[in-house]
């Protein structure tokens, strides 16, 4: 066994240990997956200039687990709104816009781990979402979808819009409110502590109805989803 072997497998043991931790049932193939992600990610930073966390312990806990974290939640809105293969309210699959992506975080992620997901991962630079796109091809990834454009230009429509990390609550909104698909769906914003300041600043037509706090195993910081919807 290489070094090299001997690295990726402590640093699967980990991912393994933290999934568990986050009560996600994930399959061998799904975990494989994420760590070969983490090894693209890797790979291709220098090229793509897609984090500026180099070391691959690091990126596991403040990327892949940190956007693992943010899965069940994804997982029970969509089963609690009835949406998906089955669900009366969309019986296609659910689609969602990750803003502001980069190298395909919270996106790549939320892809592997919920297939019944489309995931279009959008990032103004192209390089970032071409890097989305390779991924995809790379790891068999039917339902990523790299789109290099600015939010505000989209036409389509989006069950879920997701954010990690990208702008202040109001921005987000404003810049994506024309991909959120009406009147059910809901942005899903993911924060350090709770942005109260952000949350007040927030238009009267739009609606926090849920800020949920997150534990990312091994990271000592706070962690939020702040959940949003137009105002009725």
């Amino acid at each position: 066994m290489t070094a090299t072997d001997t690295g990726r497998d402590a640093l699967s043991a980990r991912l393994e240990s933290g999934a568990q931790a986050l009560a996600l049932d994930l399959s061998a193939a799904q975990r494989a997956q994420l760590m070969d992600f983490l090894a693209l990610l890797q790979k291709w930073n220098a090229v793509y200039n897609l984090t500026a966390v180099r070391d691959p312990g690091e990126m596991l806990t403040q990327h892949l687990l940190d956007s693992l974290a943010a899965v069940a939640p994804l997982r029970r809105h969509v089963h609690a709104a009835g949406l998906g293969a089955g669900g009366g309210m969309r019986p296609e699959t659910v689609r969602l816009l990750d803003v502001g992506s980069g190298g395909g975080l919270p996106g790549v992620v939320f892809a592997i781990c919920c297939p019944e997901v489309a995931v279009h991962c959008v990032d103004a630079v192209g390089k970032k979402a071409a890097f989305v796109q390779q991924a995809a091809l790379t790891l068999g990834l039917r339902n990523v979808h790299g789109v290099h454009a600015r939010v505000e230009a989209l036409s389509a429509r989006f069950d879920v819009v997701s954010c990690r990390a990208f702008a202040s609550l109001p921005d987000f909104v404003r810049w994506s409110r024309t991909a959120l698909a009406e009147p059910h769906g809901v942005w899903l914003a993911m924060k350090g502590r709770h942005p109260a300041d952000e949350i007040a600043a927030l238009p009267a037509d739009v609606q926090v109805f849920h800020v949920e706090p997150l534990a990312v195993p091994g990271l000592d910081a706070e962690r939020c989803i702040v959940w949003m919807r137009p105002a009725v």
